[in-house]
């Protein structure tokens, strides 16, 4: 059965976010590589495609529930950041703005009793409390090092010590 068309519109919505952030981290990884800081562009680079894997969910999700899937126009990703910490603070402000988008849709399928989207987006939801301690941390020690002091933020991130996708860049 489908599901509720403002609901199939929501995650359609979502999907295009999820690509867009695919984007802008492609663009941050290609900020820090300019940069020298290889660490730091692998970091996003594993940033990017957890945000394309996650537009392939949504994709197929949208699919298995019989929804026409409608990928919104994308706007083009920030190219220049001013510092390090210019590039941080924009992933944790974009994850805590999709936060809110996952939340919001999961409010939506609450109310409409769409026990099937609540459980995929249940996962989401866990998700996006990683994705933020991420990128608050991630900021927090990019802020501490000061521009001076980036090669100590790169074994920061070499560690693994910045969240589940440093572990993967390495």
């Amino acid at each position: 059965m489908p599901v509720d068309q403002a609901i199939a519109d929501g995650l359609n919505a979502q999907l295009g976010r999820e690509l867009a952030a695919h984007l802008q981290y492609l663009s941050i990884a290609a900020y820090f590589d300019a940069e020298a800081l290889p660490q730091l562009a692998a970091f996003f680079d594993a940033q990017a495609q957890e945000e394309h894997d996650h537009a392939l969910r949504f994709l197929g999700y949208i699919r298995d529930v019989g929804a026409r899937v409608s990928i919104p126009a994308l706007a083009p990703p920030q190219a220049t950041f001013e510092s390090a910490e210019d590039a941080v603070g924009l992933s944790l402000s974009s994850e805590q703005a999709v936060t809110g988008f996952i939340n919001g849709l999961a409010t939506m399928a609450v109310e409409q009793r769409d026990h099937a989207t609540q459980a995929f987006l249940q996962w989401f939801v866990t998700e996006q409390v990683e994705e933020v301690s991420t990128m608050s941390d991630l900021l927090a020690v990019v802020q501490r090092a000061g521009a001076t002091n980036l090669l100590l933020v790169e074994d920061y991130v070499a560690r693994g010590d910045s969240g589940e996708g440093a572990a993967t860049a390495e």
